[in-house]
């Protein structure tokens, strides 16, 4: 299933996050892919505060990889993000262990398009962009391609 989302707003883009994390289970890959600023880490963040997980989440790009443990009471499925700009190939990732990772929690890994798809049998990508090159605002496209139950209805966007 393809979805194509207009987001007019980093606070948007945190919210079809968090849509996407009420959905994940343990086992679920997100791989987030877009240029640099497209809002990837905005999204994973989103992800976190739908999974209830211990935050800040932020960018591991120098760390690579941060596992966030779930936060009492909330759903119990710790999330693990991980920036592979920096990986050099599959066999970088599978240093990762992520495989190990998957038995009890959501991978969400940026800039892994092309190389992270092969961690689980289905993933969610959502692949973010601007709507123009010239466009320098915070408006944002977002296409999710994946199995249904992980894509969110549109109305997610809006303010609750």
């Amino acid at each position: 299933m393809t979805v194509v989302l207009a987001l007019a707003s980093p606070a948007e883009t945190e919210r079809l996050g968090r849509a996407v994390g009420e959905r994940l289970r343990p086992g679920d890959v997100v791989v987030l892919s877009g240029p640099l600023g497209a809002g990837k880490t905005v999204l994973a963040r989103g992800i976190g505060h739908g999974l209830g997980v211990r935050g800040p989440v932020t960018s591991p790009t120098f760390v690579i990889a941060r596992e966030h443990p779930p936060l009492p009471g909330g759903r119990g499925v710790p999330l693990v993000h991980v920036d592979a700009y920096r990986l050099g190939g599959r066999a970088e990732l599978d240093d990762l262990d992520l495989d190990t990772d998957l038995l009890t929690a959501a991978v969400v890994v940026e800039w892994g398009e092309g190389l992270a798809e092969l961690l689980a049998e289905e993933h969610l990508l959502i692949r973010l962009r601007r709507p123009s090159d010239d466009d320098d605002g915070d408006r944002r496209v977002a296409q999710l391609c994946g199995p249904a139950r992980l894509i969110p209805e549109p109305a997610c966007l809006a303010v609750p």
